[in-house]
């Protein structure tokens, strides 16, 4: 006897396929979609620490101590987040707030995540929701009493 195989299997392949990609290409995309946002997070919260610990080293005794103290943070962010590409739109004028009020150094960056979607577009998924969820803005602060 002649084995053949059956003909209604003809498609099988092509329908396991797209399911199994339709999987692959989501975890894929949440995977690529979250990492942005995440070294974004660690970049920030480097920055704003870093920030706050360079001015440390900051004579008290400086003519106008409170500007200086502003500028060499806002300086020190702007080295930090150099690497930030053009396309996410990052200003640290309009991104980072130094602060210098009793004593206590903040630095504080808010960064609208909406920014973000000019690299990498969010989906709005039936079930799931919109990927990447994020906040409506990723903030990193650190602080200082002197």
């Amino acid at each position: 006897m002649k084995a053949s195989l059956p003909h209604k299997q003809k498609g099988a392949a092509a329908i396991e396929f797209a399911l199994v990609f339709i999987i692959f290409f989501g975890v894929f995309y949440g995977i690529i979609s979250y990492s942005l946002p995440l070294l974004l997070m660690q970049s920030f919260n480097q920055s704003t620490a870093e920030a706050v610990r360079r001015s440390v080293a900051l004579d008290p005794a400086t003519p106008g101590y409170s500007a200086a103290l502003i500028a060499r943070a806002t300086t020190e962010l702007t080295t930090q987040t150099a690497w930030i590409a053009p396309a996410l739109n990052f200003n640290v004028a309009t991104d980072a707030n130094v602060t210098y009020v009793g004593g206590l150094l903040t630095v504080r960056i808010s960064y609208p995540t909406n920014k973000i979607s000019a690299v990498i577009p969010f989906l709005n998924l039936p079930g799931i929701g919109r990927v990447p969820n994020l906040p409506a803005t990723l903030t990193a602060s650190a602080s200082l009493q002197f």
